[in-house]
């Protein structure tokens, strides 16, 4: 039941319980009770409204290959994370330390985010040209 809860949120997380209920077959009481354990056992994390990219004026999408290690490495500033470029930080394994997912406005504006990369080490950029899954829902394994 949790799984078919979790399924109808991701679709639309502004379903009221009563919707919730008549589309999971419970009732709005049951409803509302296991959406607050699945938010209080940190199974949700939070609701989000998904924007579109291009239309926020942001038509540069990228992934950024980070190759810096020690005390200068970018996951170890905690300002990073708040410029607006910055989408998505990801620490990984092998010849990098990090993937960034970045949106400029433009391409200059995508040369300026490369450039505030430089001193951190060496970046590594892939343009994204189109985006065929976006975002595929969880559901159980």
């Amino acid at each position: 039941m949790d799984w078919a809860l979790l399924r109808e949120l991701q679709a639309d997380a502004r379903l009221s319980f009563s919707e919730l209920s008549r589309r999971v077959h419970l009732s709005p009481p049951a409803v509302a009770e296991r959406v607050r354990r699945l938010e209080e056992s940190g199974v949700i994390t939070g609701y989000h409204a998904r924007v579109d990219l291009t239309r926020a004026g942001r038509r540069v999408v990228a992934l950024i290959r980070m190759s810096c290690y020690g005390p200068r490495c970018i996951l170890h500033d905690p300002t990073v994370p708040d410029w607006p470029e910055i989408l998505e930080i990801h620490r990984i394994t092998g010849d990098a330390c990090s993937v960034l997912k970045v949106a400029a406005a433009s391409i200059g504006a995508f040369e300026q985010v490369i450039d505030r990369l430089a001193p951190y080490g060496q970046p590594s950029s892939t343009m994204v040209l189109s985006t065929p899954l976006d975002r595929q829902p969880l559901g159980p394994l």
